[in-house]
């Protein structure tokens, strides 16, 4: 049984005449004879019965009509679906970003691709969570695109740099250190710091800046998100090294450059290697990386 048979067996059923029908579906009338002649034999129970000239479903043809119908109409409902899914205008893409992205990064490229002629009936699947994240939900193709750091090179997944974001050091408002308008990674040396946990993108790349520093840091507490970070230096659990984000403006500390970091912290657009990217999902890549690469600090 293919599904030809069952376009056959459906059109055959609505006509109730066998010339007609074979017009119908651009076949021979032997042709659409022998296609349900096997179709009969395969489930062996006759199907179609002669009406003087024309030919009526049997019992057994008509309890089987009613499935067919059913499939074939549930098949080109999930193709129209899929073709709309895929379609360049009004697809739909997976966009996966880590915590650091979601305050301005992840949604101001949204905002400008959908305002781009031909974007605008583009859909988004959004997903979100720290780095070793975004690499499991691109390997398992649950995710098109993602913005992440690089926790590693990774031979399954491309990575194309979107912007470098500025590492800064956040204290409480009344800390000692936050008279200064800028440190030195060595003047952290003596504070307890709140640090990122380790499946974060950023424990790697502040773990190197500190060695680089021949800074041991004095850790109390590891988070996994630039949020809750926030909230606990406010409540002057320690002070932390953390990207520079709008929202740090949002809290009780004080955002203070550092002066002798030169490890630059990369973002990264990330897909899957010889994996089936739709035309969306290509149109959104190739809007947003030289867009993002104009773009100096976050």
């Amino acid at each position: 049984m293919n599904l030809r048979q069952l376009e056959f067996f459906r059109t055959l059923a609505d006509t109730q005449h066998m010339t007609h029908a074979a017009k119908l579906l651009n076949t021979t009338q032997p042709n659409l004879s022998h296609s349900m002649s096997e179709l009969e034999k395969e489930l062996d129970a006759q199907l179609f019965e002669k009406k003087g000239r024309n030919i009526q479903l049997t019992k057994y043809g008509k309890f089987f009509y009613t499935y067919v119908v059913s499939a074939l109409e549930e098949l080109s409902k999930g193709e129209r679906a899929l073709k709309e899914l895929v379609s360049p205008e009004k697809g739909v893409i997976d966009f996966a970003f880590i915590y650091t992205a979601g305050s301005y990064l992840a949604p101001m490229l949204m905002k400008e691709f959908s305002a781009y002629p031909g974007n605008e009936q583009i859909r988004f699947n959004l997903y979100q969570g720290n780095s070793s994240d975004m690499t499991e939900l691109l390997l398992q193709e649950e995710a098109d695109v993602a913005i992440t750091s690089k926790l590693k090179e990774d031979d399954e997944l491309n990575y194309e740099i979107l912007t470098e974001q500025e590492i800064v050091l956040i204290v409480p408002t009344d800390h000692p250190l936050a008279g200064l308008d800028s440190v030195s990674l060595k003047d952290t040396q003596d504070y307890p710091q709140v640090y990122f946990n380790k499946r974060s993108g950023l424990r790697p790349h502040i773990d190197k800046m500190l060695a680089n520093a021949a800074v041991t840091p004095r850790i109390v507490c590891e988070v996994e998100e630039d949020h809750t970070m926030l909230g606990f230096v406010a409540h002057k659990f320690g002070i932390a090294l953390i990207p520079r984000i709008p929202s740090i403006s949002s809290y009780d500390v004080k955002a203070i450059p550092l002066k002798d970091n030169t490890l630059p912290r990369y973002i990264y657009l990330a897909t899957k290697k010889d994996h089936f990217l739709s035309p969306a999902a290509i149109r959104f890549k190739d809007f947003v990386v030289p867009f993002a690469q104009n773009l100096f600090y976050l």
